[in-house]
């Protein structure tokens, strides 16, 4: 078969099987077994594939058909322009998450070397993003994964930057520190609906996804513990589900040591993130 003979029956198959983005993940596939550029592709149409190639193709075809996301089978997502190792692991970065990491960076480049904090760090995507960006600032990231932390010490590496990586669930293993900034973004899906999300969603960690019976219980709990440790005058960071700006904003309102919140919408004009400060 030839490639454009192998990207066409690599389509139909996703399309008849009512998978998402049929066209585009057929053709990132190829290019990953091929090892190969989008160009390549479009240039060497008519290039035979070798056997041992083809086969591996079909067999991740059928991986996407059973709802395993391809960046599970590629192990490559792009976050603010960067390449991240994931896997069934962590939970797979969104673009909708670089709204919150560019806010951070923005309050943070107020600020003389920052000391930051990333709850629920999964694969450091968030973490190292800041990294990135702040040269100046101490970053910290946690999760209750070691597996998950594992796999953002590895990205770190990777795109060469410095992130203290600490297995806790969320405070607990964390010394007497106070941060400028904690950002976070929490598992927030209701426990009730996850069986309702698509399959590949559902191939994605529960831990990285189960927010309990209202999808609130981690702003709950963030919003209590971390005025522990954030100094005054310092940042609460959240991403939210689009249809919780209301409820985490009552949340937050209830701390009296909290002021000044507002919310940020995404490309898609869905509330995404909300800001608030001790003061």
């Amino acid at each position: 078969m030839t490639i454009k003979q192998i990207l066409s029956k690599g389509m139909i198959i996703l399309k008849g099987n009512n998978v998402d983005s049929p066209k585009l993940k057929a053709r990132l596939l190829l290019q990953f077994i091929l090892k190969k550029p989008r160009e390549y592709l479009i240039i060497y149409d008519n290039k035979e594939i070798d056997k041992k190639q083809q086969w591996e193709y079909f067999v991740n075809i059928e991986k996407l058909v059973s709802g395993v996301p391809l960046q599970h089978i590629t192990h490559h997502q792009e976050f603010m322009k960067m390449d991240f190792y994931v896997d069934e692991n962590v939970l797979i970065p969104r673009p909708d998450t670089e709204i919150l990491v560019e806010e951070t960076i923005k309050i943070a480049q107020k600020m003389n070397k920052p000391k930051i904090l990333d709850l629920c760090t999964g694969s450091g995507a968030i973490a190292i993003s800041l990294a990135k960006n702040l040269p100046e600032a101490e970053i910290y990231g946690i999760d209750i994964s070691q597996k998950a932390i594992d796999i953002a010490k590895m990205n770190a590496k990777a795109l060469k930057v410095k992130v203290k990586f600490l297995k806790s669930n969320l405070f607990d293993k964390l010394d007497d520190i106070k941060f400028d900034i904690i950002v976070s973004n929490p598992p927030y899906i209701k426990k009730g609906i996850i069986c309702d999300l698509s399959k590949e969603v559902q191939k994605e960690p529960e831990i990285a996804l189960n927010g309990g019976i209202d999808g609130l219980d981690f702003y709950r709990k963030i919003t209590t513990q971390a005025i522990d440790y954030l100094k005054y005058g310092s940042y609460l960071c959240f991403e939210i589900g689009y249809d919780q700006k209301d409820e985490v904003m009552d949340i937050i309102s209830e701390k009296e040591q909290y002021s000044n919140a507002y919310c940020k919408k995404d490309l898609g004009g869905n509330d995404r993130v909300i800001i608030t400060q001790v003061c």
